[in-house]
């Protein structure tokens, strides 16, 4: 058969404008899958992506965030077949690396994407973003990166998990072991961190400090279950967040911005022998400094978490099913649908703090 001719929405250079474009997709060869992509969020990594942050490989088909219904699989795939509903994961497990046979797939060293590329009509060869790119009628994904859900839920909330969501969540209970009667903070009250948020106040923490510089960033925090909240441009977070701990700090602290100056709050926010959790993505030029000492004498884990250490087989279903009891509001992330020639527009709201999540509908 012919490749199929979608729309989908590149990034042709660094800081220039997404533009809609013809995009040729194949048909699915051995270990792949064709989705038809009924939504996709709006999420910062495809700004960085846009903007330079993470490579020059342009140009990007932008969108990761997503769900929808498989088309058509290629040969050998048994998991997902025409039909299913899933949502998008870019962190496709081997199975075969040492971290999978170490029983860690959350870890996977090895993971895997589509091995055909999806191009332009004059055959320029695309650059999905995180091997999904899903700002699209359809696309071409590693079959692995389809996770069956319940398909009576809304597309426009399940793609959510196919990354912000589940980051911030992760990051909470699988990175940080928040647990019951646990004090947390998290800095950055964005989409992955709200889910912070969430995933704390899911796991029966105690408190919970939500740290921005956007008072309506905070007050949303709150209706996900911050139980206090610090405007970091006017309070010394640190201190703000000791005070409310009674002098010592946080059992964890979330970073969800990514940055150096934020990195260091987190750090001497925590109590000794607390946890740190980097879920924020920094951009390649930033360094951090710290005294080694202080690394030393406040103990402790100083933690990276990688799509909140997820294993989606395991932790989607299980979040979609939440949601449907009413544990977990997942509605509450989107803030607007739009269609697919708005995501310029969406990219500046999200830069102003207007929005949590635009969500393209398909």
């Amino acid at each position: 058969m012919a490749a199929q001719q979608v729309r989908g929405v590149i990034a042709p250079g660094k800081n220039e404008p997404v533009q809609i474009r013809t995009i040729l997709i194949p048909d699915p060869g051995p270990g792949e899958a064709v989705v038809k992509v009924q939504a996709c969020g709006v999420c910062h990594t495809d700004l960085h992506y846009k903007q330079g942050g993470i490579s020059d490989d342009y140009p990007f088909l932008l969108g990761h965030e997503a769900s929808g219904v498989v088309e058509a699989v290629g040969e050998g795939v048994t998991d997902v077949e025409p039909g299913d509903f899933v949502i998008l994961n870019w962190r496709a497990v081997c199975g075969q690396c040492r971290a999978c046979l170490r029983g860690r797939p959350w870890y996977c060293f090895n993971t895997h994407n589509a091995q055909q590329k999806m191009t332009l009509e004059d055959g320029t060869e695309l650059s999905p973003a995180l091997g999904i790119g899903a700002f699209a009628d359809k696309t071409l994904v590693a079959a692995g990166q389809c996770t069956k859900v319940d398909p009576s839920v809304s597309p426009a909330v399940a793609g959510l998990l196919g990354c912000g969501v589940m980051a911030g969540i992760g990051a909470a209970i699988n990175t940080g072991g928040v647990g019951r009667g646990d004090s947390v903070a998290v800095i950055g009250c964005g989409g992955v961190g709200d889910a912070a948020i969430a995933g704390a106040n899911l796991a029966g923490a105690a408190k919970i400090i939500a740290v921005d510089i956007d008072d309506r960033k905070l007050d949303k925090a709150r209706t996900m279950g911050a139980t206090h909240t610090v405007n970091s441009k006017e309070t010394d977070p640190v201190e703000a967040i000791r005070d409310l701990t009674g002098g010592f700090g946080a059992d964890v602290v979330i970073e969800a911005v990514g940055r150096p100056e934020t990195y260091k709050q987190a750090f001497y926010a925590r109590d000794l022998a607390g946890t740190v959790v980097l879920v924020g993505v920094p951009t390649p030029e930033m360094k951090l400094e710290l005294p080694l000492l202080d690394v030393f004498g406040r103990g402790g884990s100083l933690k990276s978490s990688w799509y909140g250490d997820c294993l989606p087989s395991r932790d989607f279903p299980m979040l979609v099913d939440l949601h449907q009891q009413g544990r977990l509001d997942l509605a509450a992330f989107v803030t607007e649908t739009i269609e697919l020639d708005a995501v310029e527009q969406a990219f500046d709201r999200m830069h102003q703090g207007d929005v949590l999540r635009s969500v393209v509908v398909l």
